[in-house]
């Protein structure tokens, strides 16, 4: 049998592994090729994160977020980024569904594989490197195999057990980085490697010549699209500007009534989509004149895609493609949508001036500036959810929005925003998808964490999150490093997009203007804080300041009492790596190492004693207090029931992310 991956065996032994049962299966065994080829990818992915610099491995790591990663994009280049995540839905689709996984399918993962294994050996390969005429042969792929098939369900225990030796893995690499200077000689051998690859052009084909009818299938099975009918492909239109007046369009999308909902022209991969623009503009004219209904417009060269609504936007990047429901809606609401000019602001979800200001500013956004996204800057306090339910009411009533995501940082926000749903739009039948993963309803809301696990659900041969699913995506505290850490969503849906942030208008970061298409400085709306003081409907904050030495100045060993030096040499834990106290700590530093019980009771007899009291004026009011980090907040609480014994121990307690309970406690 020709092993068309043996360039990787000598150094990648892993990837090679995978690699090589992902060819060996192929033809004998798609579903289980796939499988592999995904196994292969991650053993690949993984080694880059672990070894190249330039790719710091996120918070979460799954195989998905490293590959869509802007980090991993830019040390690739599009088109292994695009083979990568092309391996990643089939290899999903072979483990997760049902659907029947064919010869095609697991040829193409292994193509797509043998072209991102060239560049990975390419970049990565110390002793050598493989030839730039490298080509993948599908004919060389062997007929049979001694391996029986094994079943979706064979698979799904395949990978857990897998998935144990993976996490195995893991930690060991995890203790490897920490201990094991073999590491860090690897890495250097890694850095050379890849800067002599970069010396010189590469020169490899990635392309195949002809059009990726399969991807492009694949993403329009995703989205409930069969294909079966010998109306779906090459349709005969006329009316085209040339000779022969005939024309024949790649795909036709059709609804149940027989009229065209979508047109997708399919370009070459070397082509860009701009190319297949007017010539599926043209195709959409012969369509509309023949049927009566104009289609929207997709154009795809297999990796990259486009959507163009031409009654309402300018073309747009788009990942998949949408559902027959979700191009229904779309054409329906060319005649059936309301203006948001003219429909009256619910008042009794919001009745304060600048909140009506805002949703009718976003409004106009979308509607007159023909703007898919939009940011509000509200100080904390002034109502930014209300404002957001107010908006979301107003889109549901106009018909502009039927499904919405409201996506926050954190469990509690979620839930809080899930009660004022519940409160001031009951109707809206809001589900809060961190804890109720299966829920349906019309307002969904989700941390970032999770919704980045429900994007690859899948619900048969169909994603339960298409790319249209939302009409519109709040996000609460919308920063750029949101976008750098969950990009990915934002990349996938293609919808509505309302930011929201209490950061003042000069602090918000330049870069998040850039992401929602607005100039720096200018948000699509904006109510400060020193507004809503001056307003009367917030109170401006009251700094009280407590002389603390330590605090500000730090501490030196020879200006303490014999006592504390004694205690300074021999009970404080100063850390594995330090082998002798230091003379001094700064300022900055005091909270890392030294938890003063005498700075401690001062800060709190300080708020006890001076702090905002509620109940007319018998008891302190909601406070909290930052600490350094989770050893310095249970030290603080540890004095604060020293001194307070009447609390019985439940007037100040800990509340972090690692707390059960937290939002009780709250």
């Amino acid at each position: 049998m020709t092993d068309q991956f043996d360039f990787l065996e000598a150094e990648f032994g892993l990837v090679h592994a995978d690699a090589a049962k992902a060819a060996a299966m192929a033809l004998p065994d798609a579903r289980t090729s796939c499988f592999y080829a995904r196994r292969a990818l991650e053993s690949l992915v993984n080694f880059a994160f672990d070894n190249d610099r330039a790719l710091p491995r996120p918070p979460d790591d799954n195989l998905s977020t490293l590959v869509n990663s802007s980090a991993f994009q830019a040390v690739a280049g599009e088109q292994v980024y695009d083979f990568a995540r092309t391996i990643i839905g089939l290899g999903n689709q072979a483990v997760h569904s049902h659907r029947p996984i064919r010869q095609i399918d697991s040829v193409n993962a292994v193509s797509k594989l043998f072209h991102v294994a060239y560049w990975f050996a390419r970049t990565y390969g110390r002793a050598s490197k493989p030839s730039p005429s490298l080509t993948f042969d599908p004919d060389a792929l062997p007929r049979t195999s001694p391996i029986p098939r094994r079943t979706l369900e064979q698979l799904q225990t395949l990978e857990a057990d897998l998935v144990s030796r993976d996490n195995e893995l893991a930690e060991q690499r995890t203790e490897n980085v920490q201990l094991d200077a073999e590491v860090q000689r690897l890495r250097e051998e890694i850095a050379t490697a890849k800067a002599a690859a970069e010396t010189q052009p590469d020169t490899h084909d990635y392309s195949e010549a002809e059009t990726r009818d399969h991807l492009i299938d694949l993403l329009l099975r995703e989205a409930g699209w069969q294909l079966a009918d010998a109306r779906d492909r090459e349709f005969k239109v006329t009316g085209m500007p040339t000779d022969s007046g005939v024309g024949f369009v790649d795909y036709v999308l059709w609804g149940d009534d027989g009229k065209p909902l979508g047109v997708v022209e399919a370009k070459r991969s070397k082509r860009s989509n701009d190319e297949g623009q007017h010539q599926a503009k043209l195709y959409a004219d012969c369509l509309e004149s023949q049927f009566g209904q104009r289609p929207v417009i997709f154009c795809s060269n297999g990796y990259a895609h486009q959507i163009w609504d031409d009654q309402m936007y300018p073309p747009q990047s788009i990942q998949g493609f949408l559902t027959k429901d979700e191009l229904q809606l779309l054409i329906q609401r060319r005649s059936t949508r309301l203006s948001l000019s003219t429909v009256e602001i619910d008042r009794s979800i919001v009745e304060r001036y600048y909140q009506t200001r805002c949703v009718r500013r976003v409004a106009e956004a979308f509607e007159h500036d023909h703007r898919r996204k939009a940011l509000v800057v509200m100080a904390t306090g002034a109502g930014k959810t209300r404002t957001t339910i107010a908006l979301v009411d107003l889109l549901a009533r106009c018909n502009w929005a039927k499904r919405v995501l409201f996506l926050a940082d954190r469990i509690s926000l979620v839930r809080q925003a899930t009660n004022n749903f519940k409160l001031h739009l009951p109707d809206s039948s809001p589900v809060n998808l961190a804890e109720d993963r299966h829920g349906e309803g019309r307002v969904y809301l989700c941390t970032y964490q999770s919704m980045m696990g429900l994007i690859d659900e899948m619900r048969g041969d169909e994603r339960r999150f298409g790319v249209g699913y939302f009409d519109l995506i709040v996000i609460d505290e919308a920063h750029r490093s949101v976008f750098n850490k969950y990009g990915a969503i934002f990349d996938y849906f293609h919808s509505l997009l309302v930011g929201l942030t209490a950061t003042p208008v000069d602090e918000v970061d330049r870069s998040t203007y850039t992401l929602f298409d607005l100039q720096a400085g200018l948000p699509t709306d904006s109510y400060p804080l020193d507004e809503a003081v001056k307003d009367g409907f917030l109170v401006p904050p009251l700094a009280v300041s407590v002389p603390l030495k330590f605090q500000r100045e730090g501490i030196r060993y020879d200006d303490l009492p014999d006592d504390e030096k004694s205690a300074w040499e021999t009970e404080v834990d100063w850390g594995d790596d330090v082998d002798v106290p230091p003379d001094e700590v700064g300022a900055d530093k005091v909270n890392k190492w030294l938890f003063n019980s005498d700075t401690v009771d001062k800060v709190l007899e300080h708020v006890m004693t001076y702090g905002h009291n509620v109940a007319g004026g018998d008891r302190l009011g909601k406070t909290i207090v930052f600490a350094k980090n989770q050893e310095h907040a249970r030290f603080i609480v540890q004095r604060f029931d020293a001194n307070y014994p009447q609390y019985r121990g439940e007037f100040a307690r800990v509340i972090t992310h690692s707390t059960e309970y937290a939002q009780s406690l709250i």
